[in-house]
């Protein structure tokens, strides 16, 4: 297993989050590809993605079927130096938890359309399956909002 998946994983275990991270032969840096390598719905795809708003970063997590209304809420694309900073993570495999720091994070109320949902797991090739409403409740501070 790549070093930064091993470190994704050990800093949920800590936490009392338990997942299985699963390396994959072939990429999942985009949701598409995500879904194809797992064979789940692309929905069930979770983009964790970095936004800027006032300086400070903020971490959407986004059904891969759906976009982020990123002007209606008062957000801009983080850049990759900032989604990193931000993070601890690169572009591709930014996990939607286990960061450097804790992150101001808006959770796709759409996500709850699947029991199950995909994440990176902090390599575009590594991935894990959580229950939908687990993973909502290991984010402590997540607002649960529309953001499509």
């Amino acid at each position: 297993m790549h070093p930064t998946a091993a470190r994704f994983q050990r800093r949920l275990h800590e936490r009392g989050f338990d997942v299985e991270v699963q390396v994959l032969p072939d990429s999942t840096r985009t949701a598409g590809e995500a879904a194809a390598a797992v064979g789940c719905e692309v929905g069930q795809i979770v983009k964790s993605l970095v936004f800027m708003r006032d300086g400070r970063p903020v971490l959407v997590l986004c059904a891969g079927d759906r976009r982020v209304a990123a002007e209606r809420l008062g957000l801009r694309a983080a850049n990759a130096d900032e989604a990193r900073a931000a993070t601890g993570f690169s572009i591709g495999g930014i996990p939607p938890l286990g960061h450097d720091r804790p992150l101001e994070t808006l959770i796709d109320e759409s996500l709850r359309r699947f029991v199950t949902v995909w994440s990176a797991a902090g390599t575009p090739h590594a991935v894990f399956e959580a229950g939908t409403e687990s993973l909502i409740a290991a984010i402590p501070g997540a607002v649960v909002a529309k953001v499509s």
